[in-house]
């Protein structure tokens, strides 16, 4: 039995996908993630994966390519080569799963479920109602339970990822906090000055600090670094940042991907929480956090990508000495 997951969103996105995946893998022999670019390299690092199928679809995304009916045919012949005899679709709660349920039904793929609002008519086989509050993490798990896919015995529905590898090359020995000052959106980003006010106080208090960030944010992990803390920017792959995560004793962060990926291995996370998106169904999950930011700020749940208001006051009126309490609050059953 061949089964195929479908989660086109992005990296934080796919790895909240991982519990579902893992419930749908437990009754199939092979499991296919067809996910997009941004998404596909979390996709290569779930437990339960053994197929990525990549796809940049025309209804996701900030920059979305335009309608090509050979990119859509060329789809279609990689679905109907993974010969998937069910379909799961996982989508956010303001998405609609029915354009992907229209193409695996072209495709062949006889029995299909999601999570949908709207009426499917003949596109889905099973349709989920999403539980009000619900973390997109339960969301996706409910609705492959709703296909009748249970994780196997003793699987706690945490977020998971293949065995991070040893990264004390790049960390050095003894205990550190990552900071990770970039974020996809501006909106849900700390601003830089505020990250340096943090990783010097972290520094004076004692901390060891660590800076992350991707291969374009070489310029803001030397700023918010100061040339006190060890600045990995565009030096860590995914998989090589699941490493440097897994050995912290916790991470600094807006609501990026990175959070998601620290919470799959098991480090607490101090989120600065832009509340553009609910931290009901986007804040780390299944990890020990704390959430700073003014959750009742007038952009709340406008999922705007740049800042709406003057000064950024949900996340910059946060300061350095919040950042340092919340982890020493997160240290203090190790102390």
């Amino acid at each position: 039995m061949t089964a195929l997951v479908v989660r086109l969103d992005s990296f934080g996105d796919v790895l909240l996908a991982g519990p579902a995946v893992r419930a749908v893998a437990a009754h199939h022999e092979h499991v296919a993630l067809l996910c997009g670019p941004r998404g596909a390299p979390a996709a290569h690092l779930l437990p339960g994966v053994d197929e990525v199928l990549v796809w940049e679809a025309p209804w996701e995304g900030f920059d979305p390519p335009d309608v090509q009916v050979a990119d859509i045919e060329d789809l279609l012949d990689r679905l109907r080569a993974v010969g998937a005899d069910d379909a799961l679709i996982l989508t956010s709660f303001h998405q609609s799963p029915l354009p992907t349920a229209l193409l695996l039904r072209l495709a062949g793929v006889a029995r299909t479920g999601a999570d949908s609002t709207d009426h499917p008519g003949r596109l889905l086989d099973v349709r989920h109602r999403r539980l009000p509050g619900r973390h997109e993490a339960e969301a996706a798990l409910d609705t492959a339970l709703a296909m009748g896919f249970t994780p196997r015995p003793g699987d706690d529905g945490r977020l998971r990822v293949l065995p991070p590898p040893d990264t004390a090359a790049l960390t050095g020995n003894g205990p550190y906090v990552v900071v990770h000052p970039g974020a996809s959106a501006p909106a849900r980003a700390w601003s830089p000055g505020r990250c340096a006010e943090a990783v010097a106080l972290l520094t004076d208090a004692g901390h060891r600090v660590v800076v992350t960030g991707g291969p374009d944010e070489g310029e803001l992990t030397r700023r918010v670094s100061g040339g006190t803390a060890i600045d990995l920017g565009g030096r860590t792959d995914p998989r090589t940042l699941s490493g440097v995560l897994r050995m912290a004793d916790a991470m600094v962060c807006g609501n990026t991907g990175p959070a998601h990926l620290a919470a799959a291995v098991g480090t607490p996370v101090v989120s600065l929480f832009a509340p553009v998106v609910p931290a009901e169904r986007w804040g780390p999950y299944g990890a020990p956090s704390v959430l700073l930011g003014r959750q009742d700020a007038p952009c709340a749940e406008s999922r705007a990508r740049q800042c709406p208001v003057p000064g950024h006051p949900c996340l910059d009126e946060v300061t350095a000495h919040d950042v340092l309490s919340a982890v020493q609050k997160l240290l203090q059953p190790a102390m």
